[in-house]
């Protein structure tokens, strides 16, 4: 019998360049993802587009339309508990989420972050790393909890740095590596290879004792 596609709410707040690679990587690679919904917290979002494009519901729960963050991510739960979501996936949502929000998803939200964790928490990571004098950047993908990009690295995906690189051609070169992270590592999901139980993420049933490293061909070493 073949196991129901896994369903996934994404949560935007940009172009939505990682939404798109995964629907394309449902509709054109068979990824066994199910987006039920998604979720923008900004109207003119671009990525709203992608999903409306591939007839998937949207829901805008715009931050300025709350007195705080409790009922805003109070909001976003309510959109979400009808969709029975086994993953968020947090793709460019510019929101920290409360205690509350973290703790009923527990293990089972994850967040694309441009930098090599536990570096560079927080914003501005591509100048940091290179006032760090870094010979690398990259990206990873963690567990969502309470701290800020605190929560166990599942994958990354690392690039070199090069003389003459800035913060703009950093990212240029790191984006199209991110959304092979972002679609590998949700593959890992859909194919129930991953999980986190008690702060720490288990890969095929053991701990994971280092990130998974990204290939630039899309798979991990």
């Amino acid at each position: 019998m073949k196991q129901a596609d896994l369903r996934a709410a994404v949560l935007i707040s940009g172009t939505g360049s990682n939404l798109k690679a995964l629907i394309t990587a449902v509709q054109e690679e068979g990824l066994a993802l199910n987006i039920v919904r998604v979720v923008s917290n900004r109207a003119e979002a671009p990525g709203i587009g992608h999903a409306r494009q591939a007839g998937i519901p949207v829901s805008v729960i715009s931050h300025a339309d709350f007195p705080d963050r409790q009922t805003h991510d109070a909001a976003v739960m309510a959109a979400l508990q009808p969709d029975r979501v086994e993953l968020i996936v947090l793709a460019g949502y510019m929101r920290i989420l409360g205690e509350e929000f973290t703790r009923r998803y527990s293990g089972r939200m994850i967040n694309l972050h441009p930098a090599l964790l536990p570096l560079y928490k927080g914003l501005d990571t591509y100048n940091r790393a290179l006032q760090a004098g870094d010979k690398e950047t990259g990206a990873s993908i963690h567990i969502v909890t309470a701290g800020l990009d605190s929560g166990p690295v599942i994958s990354q995906v690392r690039i070199p740095i090069m003389p003459g690189d800035d913060a703009q051609s950093l990212a240029a070169r790191l984006g199209p590596l991110e959304h092979k992270l972002v679609v590998a590592t949700v593959e890992l999901f859909c194919q129930r290879k991953v999980h986190y139980e008690q702060g720490r993420v288990f890969h095929q049933g053991r701990p994971l004792k280092e990130p998974l490293l990204l290939k630039h061909d899309g798979t991990f070493h």
